[in-house]
């Protein structure tokens, strides 16, 4: 048997009943993408029921869809990226993650001018494109590495690769988690680049150093079977790089897209788990809902590939980890459910309307490859 955990990142479907609490009334990630691309064209995830889960602007639902349909409620405390995925794989997360979104405190800069040797510039929440725009030739001149965060509880540092090694920037990084770990910051991401002023480009050698989940998760419960358990993309850090028998690195979504077609005929049996990051990080943190409408259409094309290398031992789940409406003031995540998208050959196609937790994916998934109970979650396989 074979599992295959898609994350679309970032795709919400809609606020949350507590979305006012987190500065996100009104926010709806799909729903505004769909009304912005006036048409969006997606059917294959339409033929699958992305219509059916709610009302899509010229995306209607469909009479018969092919895979079971819904949405997800985030139980965590948090919109962040951990929460979502761990979540997803059983492990809600109770005691939010510390955000610092008008920079770190002297201590953490201090004790991190000390693993350096230096000052590091910036220290304030921007996208990080935008921020090697801003300091990226400082950089060059001075060898200061930039540290910057943003509405997630992360403490990135970029650095360039001719400056300083990948090697050194990940011992930094590294070291750098020791400290912010006891202020409950939740990841820190080394973010190396390349290129000049005005035409810096970030490479695909970044690292994650993040907490790893209280509790087993799918993916240790998987591993305990003696199965493979792959990522592809970012999800391996997300989890601290606990329980996965291997790592595929894959920087974009053509990219990632591409080694799961490759992993799904590799791999006959396990776990494939990949976190498609571009509509959450270049479009939906860049507010920019014409480019994510476009992403989707992209995936879309690709998706019928994905579908044609499933079997009858197969199931694949499509859902999110939050939203991050374009279209909503500010660069955060926003607090929404997530759809949730459930494919078997020969399946029932249900309708699952709301799940009162995203961690009922994961039990659905650990149901079908036959691994232990999780921790939180209700397994919705009957019905897929």
């Amino acid at each position: 048997m074979r599992a295959t955990l898609l994350v679309l990142d970032s795709v919400g479907a809609g606020e949350m009943p507590d979305a006012a609490l987190w500065g996100d009334a009104g926010a709806d990630t799909l729903g505004h993408v769909a009304e912005h691309a006036g048409t969006l064209r997606v059917p294959h995830l339409q033929a699958m029921g992305l219509g059916n889960i709610r009302p899509l602007h010229n995306v209607p639902a469909v009479a018969s869809p092919t895979a079971a349909h819904g949405r997800a409620t985030q139980a965590s405390n948090g919109k962040d990226t951990i929460s979502g995925h761990w979540e997803l794989c059983g492990v809600p997360v109770s005691e939010r993650f510390r955000e610092y979104p008008d920079g770190f405190p002297p201590e953490i800069i201090d004790a991190f001018t000390a693993i350096t040797g230096v000052a590091p510039l910036g220290n304030y929440a921007e996208s990080g494109t935008v921020i090697l725009e801003q300091l990226g030739a400082e950089h060059l001149a001075t060898g200061r590495p930039i540290v910057y965060t943003s509405s997630d509880s992360v403490f990135q540092v970029a650095a360039h690769e001719d400056l300083v090694p990948v090697d050194t920037l990940h011992r930094w990084c590294r070291e750098a988690f020791e400290v912010v770990s006891r202020y409950r910051v939740a990841r820190v991401i080394a973010r190396p680049f390349i290129g000049e002023p005005g035409a810096f480009v970030r490479t695909t050698n970044r690292y994650d150093f993040a907490f790893e989940a209280p509790q087993d998760t799918l993916v240790d419960k998987v591993a305990a079977l003696g199965l493979p358990t792959t990522s592809i993309g970012k999800v391996k850090s997300i989890f601290g790089g606990r329980g996965f028998s291997q790592a595929v690195k894959a920087g974009h979504n053509p990219e990632i897209t591409q080694a799961l077609l490759d992993q799904l005929q590799a791999q006959p049996d396990g776990l494939i788990f990949a976190n498609l990051v571009d509509f959450d990080m270049m479009f939906g943190h860049r507010r920019n809902p014409g480019g994510y409408a476009q992403a989707l259409e992209d995936f879309d094309l690709r998706l019928p590939e994905i579908l044609e290398r499933l079997g009858p031992d197969d199931l694949l789940i499509m859902t999110a980890d939050h939203g991050c409406d374009p279209t909503h003031p500010g660069t955060d995540h926003t607090r929404e459910y997530v759809p949730v998208l459930a494919f078997r050959q020969g399946g029932r196609a249900q309708d699952l309307g709301v799940l009162d937790t995203m961690a009922d994916v994961g039990a659905t998934l650990a149901e079908w490859l036959g691994a232990a109970p999780l921790g939180a979650g209700t397994s919705f396989l009957e019905r897929v």
